[in-house]
């Protein structure tokens, strides 16, 4: 087993911010389940990874500018792309205050990553989220933030990376359980806090980053709940919101001076509440609730330059469920060229996978909003975009679309949905149809080794050509044909009746009548059908259904 790591380096940056965004991404509808303060609008787990998802982004960023195969970016570089991530992308109160923690520890590890720059790190965190919030309150994210700190403190004199990391990582989950008896509105709901519980899962995914070992998940106990992994999840979290409580939530991204923003906060502290502001160095994060959006919007301007105004209507849910059906769009991930006006003349808003980057949450957001329709189906067409396409969907639904993700693992499933949409029957009719077709077709493709690997089908030399079924290396061979005739035939082992194939860029048209007529003689009632415009770096696709 790898050495735990003495100091967060760049590596050790870049991958807490992978960790953390898996580990989100998993808890994301949880967290949004339990999101019952400052507003039960139900969206802190998907805030939470929106956030996060920037701030990997602007990570890998840095390390795509320095791929040469032998540096890696400064340290120093990597957390404060971190931390400008992070604000630049924040979402909603939690998402907010996670930019600030995340730029209040950035601040101190670009001077160094040991140990006691994390217990610093922590501390200054902590102190500069509860000075970016207008009114701290404690049962929230702010207090386990504190004791994550105050645990990193207490650790051992001259502990190590790793054990002030579980040392903030224990005091976190401690605070995280008691935050139903310090907020009234979580102990009538048994729940801890949601905000909290995210950063609770960040500071998880800390501890693993420099530990090589993912941390148990906390056992928590809420009044009226049960102990488990995961906090209770009750009824009362859909509680309305309080009377009185303002219409609008408020985020812009702000050019300011920091005097301007000073002047700022005064004003909109007066017009609502939830008042959080972060950033510095003339960029700031505003976020706030109010009745009145057109006034927090102008008191921007005053300030300075605000940009990436988003303004949310608290009651979009309530509202959502009186609207009549209405036009209908699907919207699909493609991985080439060739795939996008296929599904084009389909009807299909089209999102292009480029080779070795997948679209962030953002651009399958527009995509929705491109595709102009209350109600969208989403086809994601890999298995790795699982978490992302979900994000995606909760933030359209936050905007008054209807969403359904049809959980697609490759482009042959989506294809098999595409073709059985119908528009004009009822949507959750269309989406069940859909549903089935792309769950009854099974995928595999075929790649070329690029170095010489163990895999589930023995060892394989750099150019053999892998046949991977349903995601898993089934067959190794020496060239494209044979191995697909290989991969059809165990497909067709277990029965079909009709066989898709996506030729990639670079592969002979002479491929398809070679593969068509091997389908025919061995599976007289198979039919086939031939697209071309796979991935220029995967020579076929195969659909059988």
């Amino acid at each position: 087993m790898p050495q735990p790591p003495d100091a967060l380096d760049a590596v050790a940056v870049r991958t807490w911010c992978s960790l953390a965004l898996d580990a989100l991404g998993r808890e994301r509808e949880a967290i949004d389940a339990i999101n019952v303060y400052p507003v039960a609008d139900g969206d802190t787990g998907t805030n939470l990874y929106l956030t996060v998802e920037s701030a990997a982004a602007a990570v890998e960023a840095v390390f795509a500018a320095h791929e040469t195969g032998t540096t890696v970016p400064a340290p120093a570089d990597v957390v404060r792309a971190m931390a400008h991530g992070a604000l630049i992308g924040a979402r909603g109160n939690s998402g907010t205050i996670l930019a600030q923690l995340l730029r209040g520890m950035a601040g101190v590890l670009a001077e160094a990553g040991d140990a006691d720059h994390l217990r610093r790190a922590l501390a200054e965190a902590a102190a500069s989220a509860r000075l970016a919030v207008a009114h701290p309150v404690e049962g929230t994210v702010l207090t386990v933030a504190t004791a994550a700190a105050e645990g990193a403190g207490a650790a051992e004199p001259g502990a190590g990376l790793t054990a002030v990391a579980a040392a903030a990582y224990a005091g976190a989950c401690a605070a995280l359980a008691r935050t139903p008896e310090r907020l009234a509105v979580l102990g009538r709901a048994g729940v801890v806090d949601a905000g909290g519980q995210g950063l609770v899962t960040v500071l998880g995914a800390l501890l693993e980053a420099v530990g090589g070992r993912a941390p148990a998940g906390p056992v928590l106990r809420a009044p009226g709940g049960t102990s488990g992994g995961t906090p209770p999840l009750t009824g009362a979290c859909a509680e309305a919101d309080p009377e009185g409580g303002p219409a609008f939530e408020v985020i812009y991204l702000l050019e300011a001076s920091d005097e301007a923003v000073g002047r700022l906060r005064t004003r909109l502290d007066a017009l609502g509440d939830c008042l959080v502001v972060v950033g510095g160095d003339g960029l700031w994060n505003v976020h706030v609730h109010v009745d009145d959006a057109g006034a927090a919007v102008e008191a921007g301007v005053e300030a300075g330059r605000p940009h990436r105004i988003r303004i949310t209507h608290f009651a979009a849910d309530r509202m959502r469920a009186h609207r009549e059906p209405a036009q209908r769009a699907v919207v699909v991930v493609v991985p080439g060229d060739g795939l996008l006006g296929l599904c084009a003349e389909a009807g299909a808003t089209t999102v292009l996978a480029r080779p070795g980057e997948s679209p962030a949450s953002g651009e399958l957001v527009d995509a929705i909003r491109r595709a102009h329709a209350r109600e969208v189906v989403l086809l994601p067409n890999d298995a790795e975009l699982r978490h992302t396409a979900a994000a995606a969907a909760e933030q359209a639904r936050a905007e008054g679309v209807r969403v359904a993700l049809i959980p697609t693992r490759a482009a042959v499933q989506g294809i098999a949905a595409l073709a059985v949409h119908e528009p004009g029957r009822g949507f959750d009719e269309d989406v069940v149809a859909m549903t089935a077709a792309a769950g009854a077709t099974r995928y595999a493709e075929l790649a070329v080794a690029e170095r010489q690997s163990w895999t589930t089908a023995g060892i394989c030399q750099a150019g053999d050509v892998l046949g991977l079924i349903d995601g898993d290396i089934a067959v190794i061979g020496d060239d494209v044909t044979g191995t697909a005739r290989t991969v059809l035939d165990r497909m067709l082992s277990a029965g079909g009746e009709l066989v898709t194939l996506v030729l990639g860029e670079e592969v002979p048209d002479a491929l398809a009548g070679v593969l068509e007529e091997h389908v025919r003689e061995g599976h007289l009632a198979v039919d086939t059908v031939i697209y071309r415009g796979g991935p220029r770096t995967t020579p076929l696709l195969i659909g059988v259904e």
